[in-house]
């Protein structure tokens, strides 16, 4: 069978598993399928729910196996292997800037190469090239440049994000000569200094990160990417390299990224325990079969062979006719999954890093994540043939899941029964108590308990911003912001207002309908032991939380006892 009458096969079979998931999770939900139930359906429990729970076991199943594997570490074979670590920076707060500086020079691999691009050049901008010196060295080691332009744009003017192709944006051909020159130098600096900051004019993440792949060039063979709020491990680098050597069919690979402010507020620290579920489990899932959708931006590794190859396409990204701004991470797995290549995840490799401690900030960068999600969810679909079915069924699962859950929701809400809205309300704390069990036994750690208040957290606010950010998938004009200065963005509350709205009315009608008829005995009683097993939950995992938590929280020394982290 010819190379193209294999890729052929592999489409139709991919495209009809799809499809056939996609059907049998339909089908259960419109049927309604009960294997057991009660003589009034008070209580039951269905096909559909039974699909969620195979899946949930089947996530943890693969996840447990991931780890088992992690704990039989990979020996490192070529130690001559070259790494440049790309760091990007856009109006940084100072104290994260040089703790994230300070544990980069704690690093332990010989020779890594470090370039930190800041997104901005005006004089506000100067303080991050200073840290930079000041903590690498002095201009004698660390060498710096500041452009005027990037290499999109000439500093007119008229680049940036959604400017003119490689060789700068408008003017004649002297303007473009000098914009060459200035290329050249950035490139020279960066390849010639071990240690380099370029500041440029704004253009954006993408841009910044363009800029540190373009100039490196092929002069590594590694290059691992950070953020500039993040506290690396010094041995986050080498552990990512061994994934990496040991399977060539790898083509990135990223680690554990933990929260560093976890106890700034209760969103980070809802968002603590939320990314070692995400990573620990989701990704670490993903990661058997070699298919992790997405390495995050804090902390990964890739081929720069690779890299290289499809630097330009990525850099260049559209979506229904507009160059994407955001999402610069996962489409970056997803182009290295496009190849074939196999995307990996390591507990191994670990760093902490920033989150939002306001909600606003939190729910905007959760409905900005939420747009690539469902953007680079389409991409990724054509590469399904090329990976494991987990990919593809993964994809279908997690893709569909929140429209089913709010019509779900909606559908209960206004039915005209107070027991179906307790019932999916004690439902929704029973999974996140499951998962946080689970969790629990895999971290060896009861803080996680915790998890199980997240799932509130997704039902009030995250899945109404999914379904805005699905809406609203094109406008890129808002997001989280610089850290240095905090800007409040309340078109997040939009969703969350009008799903509050469709909740409470949905509420409004049911007890309407209720009052309309008598409530039978079996209704009252099953209502009085839900509400009051609702309540002890919620008044057990409080007390839990002001005593393990709340009393940590705001207490600028606290963060993970881990052997990198600063006092």
């Amino acid at each position: 069978m010819t190379s193209r009458c294999r890729t052929a096969v592999h489409i139709a079979v991919t495209t009809l598993f799809a499809a056939a998931v996609l059907f049998a999770i339909l089908l259960a939900y419109v049927t309604g399928y009960q294997f057991i139930h009660t003589q009034q359906h008070h209580l039951s429990f269905g096909l559909y729910g039974a699909i969620l729970s195979l899946h949930l076991f089947l996530q943890s199943l693969f996840a447990f196996l991931e780890h088992r594997r992690m704990r039989s570490p990979a020996r490192l074979q070529h130690l001559r292997r070259s790494v440049a670590l790309c760091i990007a920076a856009y109006q940084e707060d100072p104290d994260y800037l040089r703790k994230c500086l300070r544990s980069v020079r704690r690093i332990s691999f010989p020779g890594l190469k470090v370039v930190l691009v800041v997104d901005g050049n005006r004089p506000e901008d100067r303080y991050m090239m200073d840290i930079f010196q000041e903590v690498m060295g002095g201009a004698d080691q660390a060498g710096s440049m500041a452009w005027k332009g990037n290499y999109h744009s000439d500093g007119s003017g008229g680049g940036g994000v959604g400017g003119g192709g490689e060789g700068g944006g408008g003017g004649g051909g002297g303007r473009s000569s000098v914009h060459m020159e200035e290329t050249g130098r950035v490139a020279r600096l960066v390849r010639r200094c071990r240690y380099s900051c370029i500041m440029q004019e704004w253009g954006g993440k993408r841009e910044v990160m363009y800029t540190a792949f373009k100039a490196l060039g092929d002069t590594v063979d590694y290059v691992q990417v950070c953020d500039s709020d993040t506290v690396l491990d010094p041995a986050c680098t080498l552990e990512m390299l061994k994934i990496l050597e040991e399977d060539p069919q790898v083509g990135g690979v990223g680690g554990d990224v933990q929260i560093l402010n976890k106890y700034d507020s209760w969103i980070s620290f809802l968002s603590s325990v939320r990314y070692w579920m995400a990573f620990n489990v989701e990704r670490a899932c993903q990661s058997y079969f070699g298919c992790v959708q997405c390495i995050s931006g804090p902390l990964g590794m890739y081929r720069n062979a690779l890299l290289q190859r499809f630097l330009e396409p990525w850099y260049h990204q559209t979506f229904l006719g507009a160059k994407c701004s955001f999402g610069d991470d996962r489409h970056l797995t997803n182009r290295v999954l496009s190849h074939g290549c196999k995307t990996k995840f390591t507990a191994r490799a670990q760093c902490q890093t920033e989150t939002p401690t306001r909600y606003l900030r939190w729910l905007n960068q959760q409905t900005r994540w939420s747009k690539s999600y469902f953007r680079e969810w389409l991409y990724n679909a054509l590469w399904f043939h090329k990976h494991s079915l987990w990919m593809t069924y993964e994809s279908v699962v997690t893709g569909f899941f929140p429209f089913f859950l709010v019509a779900t929701v909606v559908h209960l809400f206004y039915r005209g029964r107070l027991w179906n809205i307790l019932l999916f309300l004690l439902t929704v704390q029973l999974v996140g108590m499951v998962k946080a069990a689970y969790a629990c036994f895999l971290r060896g750690s009861l803080v996680m308990v915790f998890m199980s208040l997240y799932s509130l957290l997704y039902m009030s606010s995250l899945l109404p911003a999914k379904i805005f950010a699905l809406l609203t998938i094109n406008k890129a004009g808002w997001g989280t912001s610089g850290r240095r200065r905090v800007v409040v963005n309340l078109i997040g509350a939009v969703p969350v207002t009008v799903w509050a709205a469709v909740l409470l009315g949905g509420v409004a009608y049911t007890v309407y309908c209720e009052t309309q008829e008598p409530l039978s005995e079996t209704e009252k009683a099953l209502l009085v032991a839900g509400a009051t097993l609702y309540a002890c939950y919620w008044v057990v995992l409080l007390v839990l939380y002001l005593a393990i938590v709340a009393k940590r929280c705001n207490k600028p020394g606290e963060q993970y006892r881990l052997a990198y982290a600063e006092a």
